[in-house]
């Protein structure tokens, strides 16, 4: 639980050779549904295919991705 909400929020590294801090943003990708039938879900959902596979990408709401895999 701990290490999801660490990697969930932005943490702070620290370098022991040089004595810096580096702030690094840590963003919560959200991945893609992988599914053998992909389906409009929205009105904001478009098919596109890219290197030979199907996919569902929606400009409302960034849930509705899929991949035909």
């Amino acid at each position: 639980m701990i290490g999801f909400l660490r990697s969930a929020f932005s943490t702070t590294l620290f370098r022991p050779f040089t004595g810096q801090s580096a702030v690094r943003t840590v963003e919560a990708a959200r991945g893609m549904k992988v599914r053998s039938s992909v389906k409009l879900m929205c009105d904001g959902c478009n098919f596109v295919r890219r290197r030979g596979r199907l996919f569902v990408v929606c400009k409302s709401d960034p849930k509705h991705k899929q991949r035909q895999g």
